[in-house]
């Protein structure tokens, strides 16, 4: 602006760089003059400042001290660029020949999917909460006594623990009604609570709670807390509280891959697991959690992943079978599948749960 001075700073692919090291850059900008102090941030999607900058600039949810007019989001796709259409009019077809993913991000200017993604699936849409239809994110409800109902757990001190509860109905299908998240304001912190800590909140939790109160929960945990060596164990300090675990199932890949088939959605849009709204330490982390570079299979353990791991703890103590997605009219008139040799018909028509089935026995019953 003419006649106004500022002080400016600017982060190019922002998104690369972490919450933590995008706020530390930002408070260097300082001074003791009057002019206005101005961060630009330039990015596209992914990377492991994506969770960050979109839920400032994209969706708009702030937290304490943040002011929603100190936030303003302007999207450039690159037909926003007439230089760059004119002096490369080839870049727009490379772009178009990138993976989807990445395509999806890169020339659509997508928020919502980008490449590296561990959790891909995952869908957080309000406009779905109530019908419940293609997101996982959903309106708190009151929990029928009959359900049965679970705790799982992931201990940290240094990094946050992490404890959910879950709620299973009679198809099958699991709720994360409540958490607890031991988390300071800096991502991937722990509040450093002592195990008496962590299990005297649990406990009083669920003799408080109308969810819990009264109710019996089976609890599922990291092996690891039952290590006594160096004194009692984490998981005899939780007994002493009243609160319970069995030693969850720590296999990583069949860990994840129970995870993945609970929140696939079949073909009406309905996923195997749901999260409150409330539970907010999910919403936040699972999103942003990316693959191994070297582990192809694996979630990378440098991100916020703890409430990843107890989610994936308490899938292997409830596991299911995979389910097929609905699949395009001529998917079974490719080469490929042509040697089901069952008719199309027989298998739209049954439903989803048998598909897998019928697949295997060649069409036999």
């Amino acid at each position: 602006m003419q006649g106004v001075e500022y002080d400016v700073m600017f982060l190019d692919e922002a998104t690369q760089l972490s919450e933590y090291q995008i706020k530390t850059i930002g408070a260097s900008l300082r001074g003791v003059n009057s002019f206005p102090k101005r961060m630009y941030l330039t990015c596209n999607p992914g990377g492991q400042g994506h969770g960050y900058v979109k839920r400032l600039f994209v969706d708009r949810e702030f937290e304490a001290a943040e002011r929603p007019e100190d936030y303003t989001f302007i999207q450039s796709l690159v037909t926003d660029n007439p230089a760059l259409m004119r002096e490369d009019p080839d870049y727009v077809r490379r772009l178009e020949a990138l993976p989807p993913k990445l395509r999806a991000a890169w020339l659509e200017g997508r928020w919502d999917v980008y490449e590296g993604q561990f959790f891909e699936e995952f869908r957080d849409d309000p406009a779905h909460y109530m019908d419940r239809q293609y997101t996982h994110v959903i309106e708190p409800f009151e929990v029928p006594e009959s359900w049965n109902l679970y705790r799982s757990f992931d201990w940290g001190y240094a990094k946050p623990f992490s404890c959910g509860w879950w709620a299973i109905d009679h198809d099958g299908v699991a709720y994360r009604i409540l958490e607890l998240y031991g988390c300071r304001e800096t991502p991937n912190e722990g509040i450093k609570w002592t195990p008496e800590e962590v299990f005297a909140e649990i406990r009083r939790i669920e003799t408080e709670h109308r969810w819990l109160k009264g109710r019996r929960i089976r609890g599922v945990a990291d092996p690891a807390i039952w290590d006594a060596e160096t004194g009692e164990s984490i998981a005899a300090t939780a007994g002493r509280h009243g609160v319970f675990f069995e030693k969850g199932d720590h296999k990583r890949i069949p860990g994840w891959m129970q995870v993945h088939y609970r929140m696939a959605f079949d073909e009406n849009g309905y996923p195997m697991l749901y999260v409150f709204k409330n539970c907010r330490a999910f919403i936040r982390t699972i999103p942003g959690l990316m693959y191994d570079e070297n582990r192809v299979e694996d979630l990378d353990t440098d991100g916020e992943d703890h409430v990843a791991d107890e989610v994936r703890y308490f899938c292997m103590a409830r596991p299911i079978a995979p389910r097929m997605a609905a699949q395009p009219d001529d998917y079974y008139l490719t080469p490929q599948n042509m040697y089901l040799d069952i008719p199309k018909e027989d298998i739209i028509a049954r439903p989803t749960a048998q598909r897998m089935e019928v697949i295997r026995s060649g069409g036999d019953e």
